[in-house]
């Protein structure tokens, strides 16, 4: 994450679009350095809705705290839309390319804090924020209403960094 932040692979790839599905509260202590902060399922499916023209390719990185299930649950419903939206043009998706960081936001932070902004960490349970946590925690059990829970381990075959060939 750090080389694609600091341009490494920009030969080969449009700026990525770094989504970090952590609730407003974390997102506001601390975050990736351009990542915008989509937590709703609304606004992930705003990407779709986004075209790209680039020469380029684009990629969609997905993270939360720890990439174990908000940030993992938002890229499966991604990859699930766009692939309902282009079920006619099968196997073409507007975003082909979707990771999900390794260790989530406080892995990323331990070793590339200078990369965050501002340079700090909120942890989902930080005593400061147990009414957020509890307004978060009750939306998003009507955001996941009918979903099935899942084991992330099936889900583990597009993890950043690992194998990763730009």
């Amino acid at each position: 994450m750090a080389g694609v932040l600091n341009g490494v692979y920009s030969d080969r790839l449009h700026k990525p679009t770094i989504v970090d599905c952590r609730y407003p509260y974390e997102f506001e202590g601390g975050h990736i350095r351009g990542a915008v902060n989509m937590y709703t399922r609304d606004a992930v499916n705003s990407l779709l809705e986004t075209q790209t023209t680039a020469a380029k390719r684009h990629v969609l990185i997905f993270h939360c705290e720890f990439s174990s299930e908000r940030g993992p649950r938002m890229y499966r419903h991604l990859r699930s839309q766009d692939r309902a939206l282009n079920q006619d043009h099968y196997p073409k998706l507007n975003f082909p390319e979707v990771y999900l960081l390794h260790g989530g936001y406080k892995a990323f932070y331990e070793s590339h804090g200078d990369l965050c902004d501002p340079d700090s960490y909120t942890p989902m349970l930080h005593l400061d924020h147990c009414a957020d946590l509890r307004h978060f925690r009750v939306k998003s059990k009507t955001w996941t209403a009918g979903s099935e829970k899942v084991s992330s381990r099936r889900h583990r075959s597009r993890i950043f960094p690992s194998g990763l060939d730009f």
